[in-house]
């Protein structure tokens, strides 16, 4: 029995020694938007044509309260070439479009902001891509597409840092994790163990090397080539998609090369007080993840209890009879699991300590995920502001 306690707990050593080592060092979180260069800036002065035109594309359904905030820091990026804001009112209830207008006027700048009213959503179609869809027709003859989302502020230059990515390494899509809210007690639980998740399961590093398939995104900033997304089918080859962000730039890194890192400059004004609030957030799309696979969802079930339950239990169990060995093994373990997280909890000013909770953290999670296959199943699955969908993306 104690040999079998001991060769589970070097298994579970090494299958941490391969997320530490061998995938793309995702824990590091390092991918950051690079700062201006003096040279792009010269260069974007003297060149005669100058930046590329971009049009900032917001998909906003009862979004009343962000929406102003969101185009405000909009339309005052500091970006030395046009820009111009389309705000796709989804058939909002809440005044989300006299806000957005409201905006705009405070800022001097309602030239530059056009509203979009939002037509009936077709069959087939998820209910974001079809607000995305609608706002890049509107938006002609640009060479750059800004899709962001309606509770979203960012920072005065990220625009132009953006843009200077894209252009340096001519890049199909540049997308940034903005920073989401964490200051109640459930978000400092769970916000940065889902920046964690979520940068293992799309390893920045290899995201963005174009010599891998691998392609993630997310959807609340995301600058993209409008030929390309055209030349790639546009939304309609997406149409159905619940989880928009990482079907895009699928799609888009068979066309060039992509890139995904982390915005310290632009943040979420929506707050999660409570459990239930992030409990919906994930359930959403969990097992939209999982492509509505049982078996993708055993695969990650039992993962999850074997990364992060089996080594606390075999932790009290050796204890208890005092396997040396097993705790040796251990106590490495655990030393990886919380060396790995400790640049998530950093990335959000929080304590040290919090590294210890991140066992907990996973198997919430997990629990989320199982309620996501479940709502699915009970035909509550996937949403987007009211309206809900089934594996197809069929509203109902």
């Amino acid at each position: 029995m104690f040999w079998f306690l001991d060769a589970l707990a070097a298994l579970v050593l090494l299958a941490w020694l391969v997320l530490f080592f061998a995938r793309g060092f995702f824990w590091r979180a390092d991918q950051r938007l690079p700062a201006l260069s003096a040279e792009f800036l010269k260069a974007a002065e003297t060149t005669t044509a100058g930046l590329p035109a971009v049009t900032a594309i917001v998909p906003a359904r009862n979004e009343a309260e962000g929406i102003g905030p969101c185009v405000t820091a909009l339309l005052r990026q500091n970006y030395p070439g046009e820009l111009r804001v389309i705000v796709v009112d989804d058939q909002s209830e809440d005044g989300t479009a006299q806000r957005a207008k409201i905006a705009a006027e405070k800022a001097g700048a309602s030239d530059r902001l056009q509203v979009l009213s939002g037509t009936t959503l077709p069959e087939a179609w998820a209910g974001k891509v079809w607000a995305m869809h609608q706002g890049a027709l509107a938006a002609e003859d640009v060479s750059l597409l800004w899709f962001t989302d309606a509770d979203i502020v960012h920072g005065p230059d990220v625009l132009t840092r953006l843009v200077a990515l894209q252009q340096r390494g001519n890049r199909a899509l540049v997308s940034l994790m903005v920073m989401l809210s964490c200051h109640s007690f459930w978000e400092r639980l769970l916000i940065p163990p889902f920046i964690f998740f979520f940068q293992m399961l799309y390893p920045f590093p290899w995201v963005n090397d174009p010599r891998r398939k691998l392609a993630g995104a997310a959807g609340g900033c995301m600058l993209l080539r409008r030929d390309l997304l055209m030349q790639a089918g546009g939304f309609a080859a997406m149409r159905g998609a619940l989880i928009d962000d990482c079907t895009l730039a699928a799609l888009l890194k068979i066309q060039g090369p992509i890139w995904l890192g982390l915005g310290t400059e632009s943040y979420s004004l929506r707050d999660y007080r409570f459990l239930g609030e992030i409990w919906r957030m994930v359930t959403r799309s969990a097992y939209v993840q999982l492509e509505f696979s049982p078996w993708r969802l055993l695969t990650a079930t039992v993962a999850m209890l074997f990364l992060y339950a089996v080594p606390l239990i075999l932790l009290i169990a050796g204890c208890w009879e005092q396997q040396w060995l097993g705790l040796i093994l251990l106590a490495l373990t655990l030393a990886l699991m919380f060396r790995a997280y400790l640049p998530s909890v950093r990335l959000y000013a929080q304590n040290s300590l919090w590294v210890l909770t991140l066992p907990l953290a996973a198997m919430l999670y997990m629990l989320m995920t199982l309620d996501s296959a479940r709502r699915h199943y009970l035909g509550k699955g996937g949403a987007w502001k009211g309206r809900h969908y089934d594996q197809s993306g069929e509203k109902h």
